[in-house]
């Protein structure tokens, strides 16, 4: 119950920025429309890039879109401010707390991309369905199942920029380590491109990779590109990465906490 209310505490915490959910909506739609015209232009030249059509592009554009700022694929997602209670030594005062470090974090990022798949993620996708010809599912089932996916990949994003937050016990200062895992996390992921039009062993091998958990399966199973032995592979494969990568996070938090320094108070 505590952990449940963590994350009911946090969605309404970022419920009460309207304004900026609002400015966040503008912003994905107008990103959407740029980016959505660029892959008609590429998908005109080379129809079926990657297995997909049109339609499946553009969805993939829009998925893009309204997974952005729910799975944080371009900042910390609220885990910077995590990275700065390190630095600075407040996390002592959460050590102290009787619950666990990453469960409690975890909860907070489920509270904030709930509220942000809502506030900033059906909106563009919308906009996205009424301006373009997206291939969408029409049944409920299809829909719960990419709502699973993307549950699964908001998990696997936790647990990467977990990761990137507690480095921040080892560095003087973990901003440039959360720039460089940004950076990897847009290209990865899929968001420059999907990750299926990358040829050869290089495009397979990002397949592998946990980033493409977190967009590029969940687009998948919408387009319903992913079906039948594809979909539960696809499932497992985020599960596995999203419990590896939580205990991995374990084992670092477990050494961090052993002997903590505390930089500048």
């Amino acid at each position: 119950m505590v952990y449940a209310a963590v994350a009911a505490g946090s969605f309404r915490r970022y419920a009460t920025y309207r304004i900026a959910t609002a400015a966040g909506v503008f912003t994905n739609t107008v990103f959407g429309f740029i980016v959505a015209y660029t892959y008609i232009a590429l998908w005109d030249e080379r129809p079926h890039l990657g297995g997909y059509d049109q339609a499946q592009a553009l969805t993939f554009v829009w998925t893009a879109q309204a997974l952005l700022a729910t799975a944080a694929l371009m900042d910390g997602g609220g885990l910077d401010e995590l990275q700065e209670r390190i630095r600075t030594g407040d996390i002592a005062v959460d050590l102290y707390r009787p619950a666990d470090l990453q469960l409690w974090w975890l909860a907070t990022d489920l509270g904030r991309a709930g509220l942000q798949l809502i506030g900033r993620g059906v909106a563009p996708m919308a906009v996205g369905a009424l301006a373009f010809p997206l291939a969408l599912p029409g049944d409920a089932l299809t829909w719960g199942w990419f709502l699973l996916s993307v549950l699964l990949g908001v998990l696997v994003s936790f647990a990467l920029r977990y990761l990137v937050a507690l480095a921040s016990f080892w560095l003087l200062d973990g901003s440039g380590l959360a720039m460089i895992s940004g950076l990897a996390c847009m290209f990865f992921t899929g968001m420059v491109l999907p990750l299926r039009v990358f040829p050869g062993g290089f495009g397979e091998v990002v397949q592998l990779l946990p980033w493409a958990a977190i967009l590029q399966v969940p687009a998948d199973v919408l387009m319903g590109v992913r079906s039948g032995d594809a979909l539960v592979r696809g499932l497992l494969f985020q599960a596995v990465w999203a419990v590896a990568l939580l205990a991995l996070g374990r084992l670092v938090q477990s050494a961090a906490t052993r002997k903590v320094v505390v930089h500048g108070g």
